[in-house]
């Protein structure tokens, strides 16, 4: 297997890092490492990208420098039963991939119920906002008699599992942490061939059922998976994991040269925790979607469907967006065409995607790379937000060159091979999957027709009212933390002040009966918009007595310019009341993405107010007096709660 396929090659990455690393400012040099970690790469240039990061990842996790980077930063730490050491450069370098400066902790070989159940003051004062369980099957195995009974075979991974579950409950209460935790490798051969399946305590059988019932408790408790056995199942690794020779050796379960692949795995886990995945495909068509050149060969001589192998291959690729679009992803098309002939090619009696499925559509022949620009306005996400496939190597280089935001996945030269790449590059890594998810592409796609409605009508006024809001304002409960938690983790323009959290600590604040925590959910006569936007206010010390702080604000921007902002105040006003706060007070924390909402609490009718001691020194305060709210509403919006 080709390490990182997806992303791609350079003509000479070793001469690129050697040139770099003779930039004498640790940022700059920084910057460079995280461009040319970007290309394929394989385990000796991965450690010199990562000694070339070094430092300036160092200047980032110690504070020493500006948020100006453009990483997020993120604390993980390893906790392992085999050898780590060697793969942690793959981590941090590809995190610099995914727009991460990760910071690590690792843990002594073999020490982890030791450092999560002692009181490792290395580990406190780390304060890891991920946690790593990095387990394999040698360590504490079940030990069953081959004829074990099924309900003994049960009873003994249950065990296990109750046992993990301790370690999951100890590094959320300790640290507020997310925990990842790491499946099981078969590594031993088969006792019975393939009859293994059959015996409840074959070694084979006995680790499917301790990853199926570590399966089922991560998602009752709000685990993360890194899935090394499903990984291994596939067996495009070859001796990568779990290699005895390599095992034996050093106690490797991954061997170095997979490392920059497993690096990958966690990162891009981090990097949904952290909001970084991208939201929105961007699909070409001609040769991309079907075969051929519509504007060519016509509605009929594209190839397409059933009845030979290419048009089959273009249509499972379409089927594919199709299950991404299902799970939440936005679906866009760039394509240079006549836009009208474009629009026939959904025509096609065998497309699986639908033109309504498409929630902005771009074809003319302008350079893509405006275009793409043209998208995510449009949209009202950013240009990170956005995944580019298109068949034409010359186009992919462009788009990389003049928009590196833009994720561009390296593609086989055959479109058989189009949805494994696109699976493998990990652009769409999810932390959770909620109704709310599911329903987001259609979101974004009825978003076109509010806007043709708003230009076609003669008021603002007259358009808001004849949109029929609803806002529908609840508690965040446990059914709603997976999805706050992914909101606030990903929203970045319209986000006061950008704080991330933890499932844990989300339901901490909403867990406290003096803090305030909202989740908003809009409709309209178009449609539900599903959950636009989380409040969480609580008690702050530092301020004038009688005042509740808004820790975190943020909106989706598709429902920007409806006045969800002045209900949302409302809302949150009278809950603030009701629990005998006489004043709110609105924080903003600047960030090279949220300008937007500079002045969104002046223009809610807030006043300056005097930073309290101790807070961000870029941050200003803003309090709004319960007392003087409006008698009636500002807004066009129905007010629902419980």
């Amino acid at each position: 297997m080709d390490q990182l396929a997806w992303l791609p090659p350079h003509p000479d990455l070793g001469a690129a890092i050697s040139a770099a690393r003779r930039e004498t400012d640790p940022l700059k040099r920084l910057a460079a490492a995280g461009h040319l970690a970007g290309f394929r790469r394989d385990f000796t240039l991965t450690g010199r990208l990562d000694r070339m990061a070094a430092e300036g990842l160092d200047a980032i996790a110690s504070g020493s420098v500006p948020a100006a980077s453009g990483l997020t930063g993120v604390r993980v730490a390893v906790l392992s039963s085999h050898t780590m050491d060697h793969l942690l450069p793959a981590i941090r370098v590809a995190g610099l991939q995914r727009r991460l400066a990760v910071s690590l902790y690792l843990a002594p070989y073999g020490n982890y119920r030791q450092v999560l159940m002692g009181d490792s003051a290395e580990l406190h004062a780390f304060a890891p906002q991920l946690v790593l369980l990095a387990l394999d099957a040698h360590d504490a195995p079940l030990q069953l008699p081959l004829q074990s009974s099924d309900a003994e075979v049960t009873a003994a991974v249950s065990g296990r599992v109750d046992e993990l579950r301790a370690l999951w409950r100890l590094a959320r209460e300790r640290f507020s942490a997310q925990v990842i935790q790491q499946t099981f490798i078969s590594a031993e051969p088969t006792l019975f061939g393939q009859f293994e399946g059959l015996v409840p305590a074959a070694p084979h059988t006995v680790i499917e059922r301790l990853n199926a019932a570590l399966r089922a408790a991560a998602q009752e408790d709000g685990v993360l998976l890194l899935d090394l056995a499903w990984q291994a199942a596939r067996g495009t690794y070859g001796q990568g994991l779990a290699d005895p020779i390599r095992w034996h050796h050093g106690k490797q379960l991954v061997s170095p040269t997979l490392a920059p692949l497993y690096g990958d795995w966690v990162a891009r886990i981090a990097a949904a925790v952290a909001g970084l995945s991208s939201k929105c495909l961007v699909l070409d068509l001609d040769n991309t979607l079907w075969g051929g050149v519509i504007g060519d060969d016509g509605l009929d001589g594209i190839r397409l469907g059933q009845g030979n192998p290419t048009g089959e291959a273009f249509l499972a690729f379409q089927r594919y967006a199709a299950q991404l679009a299902a799970r939440g992803v936005i679906l866009a098309v760039c394509s240079k065409n006549d836009a009208a002939v474009a629009e026939a090619g959904f025509t096609h009696p065998e497309m699986a995607l639908q033109r309504s499925s498409i929630a902005a559509f771009v074809a003319n022949w302008d350079d893509k790379a405006h275009n793409l620009r043209q998208i995510a306005e449009q949209l009202n996400i950013g240009l990170d937000s956005l995944v580019f496939v298109d068949d034409n190597p010359a186009e992919r280089d462009i788009v990389r060159r003049e928009l590196p935001q833009v994720r561009v996945p390296e593609l086989p030269d055959d479109v058989a091979g189009y949805p494994a790449r696109l699976a493998e590059a990990g652009c769409f890594e999810a932390i959770s999957f909620t109704p709310d998810d599911a329903a987001r592409g259609r979101s974004y796609a009825l978003n076109a027709e509010r806007k043709t409605a708003l230009s076609q009508s003669t008021d603002m006024a007259g358009y808001l009212r004849g949109l029929d809001m609803a806002l529908m304002a609840t508690p965040v409960g446990d059914g709603d933390l997976p999805r706050v938690t992914q909101l606030i983790n990903k929203t970045n323009q319209f986000n006061l002040t950008t704080r991330r959290y933890t499932q844990v600590e989300v339901e901490q604040v909403a867990s406290t009966a003096a803090s305030v925590a909202l989740a908003l959910r809009l409709r309209d006569k178009f449609g539900d918009n599903g959950l636009i936007s989380v409040l969480l206010a609580r008690p702050d010390a530092r301020l004038p007595a009688g005042s509740l702080l808004i820790d975190t604000w943020l909106m989706s921007c598709r429902v920007l310019g409806r006045q969800v902002e002045e209900a949302a105040l409302e809302v949150l006003a009278t809950a603030a009341h009701k629990r005998g706060y006489a004043s709110l007070v609105g924080e903003y924390r600047p960030t090279p993405r949220n300008g937007m909402v500079c002045s969104h609490y002046e223009r809610l009718g807030f006043a300056r107010l005097e930073s309290p001691e101790g807070a961000d020194a870029a941050s200003t305060f803003w309090q709004y007096m319960l007392d003087a709210r409006p008698s009636s509403p500002n807004h066009f919006i129905q007010i629902e709660t419980p």
